[in-house]
């Protein structure tokens, strides 16, 4: 299963890796990165998607906000799930994203143990 992580912080590549490195290298899972919501919009318009199940996204970033790629996603490739961090577990954009169809939403730090049951409901719904 592929997903993609969305985070103008390229440093959380990195801790993703690292978190996830029993899951990639039994395969379970495949992980892919953008940097922005343009970003991410090109990569799933590029691979036509069909892979991708998974998006989990940044909701503060320059330009596209995680939000507006949120939209973006749902209304262009309604097949992916996508869940989405934000360093402010405000309820304005906990509600925002739901509303628009997240099916998660988590706050930073991202709590590890959470998203890797979150994909694994993902996995056992393939």
């Amino acid at each position: 299963m592929k997903i993609l992580i969305v985070d103008d912080e390229q440093d959380v590549e990195i801790m993703f890796l690292q978190k996830f490195r029993r899951e990639i290298k039994s395969k379970l899972l495949e992980v892919e990165f953008a940097f922005s919501g343009q970003e991410a919009l090109e990569y799933l318009e590029r691979s036509g998607s069909p892979d991708v199940v998974y998006v989990f996204s940044d909701i503060n970033m320059p330009g596209m906000s995680g939000l507006e790629l949120l939209e973006n996603i749902k209304s262009r490739f309604p097949h992916i799930q996508v869940s989405m961090i934000s360093a402010y577990g405000d309820k304005e954009n906990y509600n925002k994203a739901i509303k628009s169809g997240a099916k998660g939403f988590f706050t930073k730090p991202v709590d590890f143990e959470s998203l890797k049951n979150e994909i694994a409901e993902l996995l056992t719904d393939k």
